[in-house]
Order: structure tokens, then C-alpha cells, then sequence
């Protein structure tokens, strides 16, 4: 069995629609990678104002991605895109991600890090978008919603998608603690280890994408 027939045969069943969505996420959004960022973003704010922006921030994250799975196969549609062009894009944009992940480069560029010090709101952007629901989560989820084949399927897909952002909720109103018993060097530990799982993904993507044209 090929792995674009092995993946419809898992979007098939409610189960396991989720838990590989789940698992394809959750990687690339990375919600213990956002603990740090989030922290210094909301220094200044109470404990109630934070836990409130985590949600804002796990809401979001989530309308995003279920927004972009639905959508996704009438904008591939749209544009003409074929499956195989996706999972070349798809991969190089995760790829993109996780080298910076492994790097230790910030996924925001200095303009938006700048204007997020500044923010009152950082829910959507930065934190959303698109330090959690990036290009590459985006690029993920489409290609899994080109692969799904009826409503279980979808709704499986969703599910997956709000554990993705009940994990982000989880992490970023939890993690003060794990922020000063790991510190900096610990947290990037952990972001590199996910970078490197990620770029083996993107790879992975990258070369069933050139497999597809032959």
C-alpha cells in the first residue's frame, strides 16, 4: 500500500482521522515552543488576563486551521493546484519551519516582534498567527483535507484539530512553571528535538510530491 493510499484508509475512520491529525499538528504548532514567546508577551499582564488570552489565543488557533481544512480542496480547486505541487510546497514551507526550529530561529519577523511588544491583544497576531498556526500547519491540513472522503472523515479532522488547540490552551496557562524549571537552554532543547521530527516530516512530504509525477 502507498502512502497517499495508506492515508486515505486512515482519514476513513472517525478514530483514527483525529489521532492522525492530531499528531500531524501538533508537531508544527508546537504549542510548548509558543510558552516562551507568550510569557514575555503578557509579563505585564495579571494571571486573569493571561488565561484569558491563552484561550483567545487556543480559539483562534483552532477557527484558523478548521477554516483552511474546509476550504481547502475548493481553493486547490480554484487555482488548479494539483495534490502532488502541495506536498512539494507544503513540505518546503514545513521545511522552512523546522530549520528555523532547529536553528533557533524566531518564526516572527523583527517588524512583527516589535509590534507585538507593543500590543494589548497579542491572541491572534502574533501568537495564532503566525507563531502557532503558521504556514506550515496551514499546508498540513489542507493536504490532509484533499485525502478526506466523507463526513466522518472531516468531523475525525476536527476533532484532532481541537485537541491541537486544547493542547495550546493547556501549555501556554500552564507553562509559567515549566518556563523557570527548564529555562532557556532546556526550551530550546525541546524545540530543536521537534524542529528535527518536523524537517524529517517536510522531507517526507517533499518526496511523495516528486514520487506523484512519476
Amino acid at each position: 500500500m502507498n502512502p497517499e493510499m495508506a492515508l486515505r484508509h486512515v482519514l476513513e475512520d472517525l478514530p483514527t482521522a483525529a489521532t492522525a491529525t492530531f499528531l500531524a499538528l501538533f508537531p508544527i504548532v508546537n504549542p510548548p515552543g509558543g510558552i516562551p514567546m507568550f510569557f514575555t508577551l503578557t509579563g505585564e499582564f495579571t494571571r486573569e488576563e493571561r488565561n484569558r488570552t491563552a484561550l483567545r489565543t487556543a480559539f483562534y488557533v483552532t477557527a484558523i486551521l478548521v477554516t483552511f481544512m474546509l476550504v481547502g480542496r475548493f481553493v486547490l480547486s480554484f487555482f488548479g493546484i494539483s495534490l502532488p505541487v502541495l506536498k512539494i510546497a507544503g513540505g518546503l514551507i514545513v521545511a522552512n519551519t523546522a530549520w528555523g526550529m532547529v536553528t533557533a530561529t524566531s518564526r516572527m519577523t523583527t517588524e512583527e516582534s516589535s509590534e507585538a511588544l507593543t500590543k494589548q491583544d497579542i491572541s491572534l497576531t502574533p501568537m495564532a498567527m503566525p507563531m502557532l498556526s503558521g504556514p506550515g500547519s496551514i499546508g498540513v491540513v489542507m493536504g490532509l483535507a484533499a485525502h478526506a472522503n466523507g463526513i466522518l472523515a472531516y468531523v475525525g479532522m476536527v476533532i484532532g484539530i481541537f485537541l491541537v488547540g486544547l493542547s495550546v490552551l493547556m501549555f501556554l496557562r500552564l507553562g509559567g512553571p515549566l518556563v523557570k524549571r527548564l529555562g532557556p537552554t532546556g526550551m530550546g532543547a525541546i524545540t530543536r528535538i521537534f524542529g528535527f521530527l518536523i524537517l524529517s516530516i517536510a522531507v517526507q512530504l517533499v518526496w511523495d510530491g516528486v514520487a506523484d509525477f512519476k
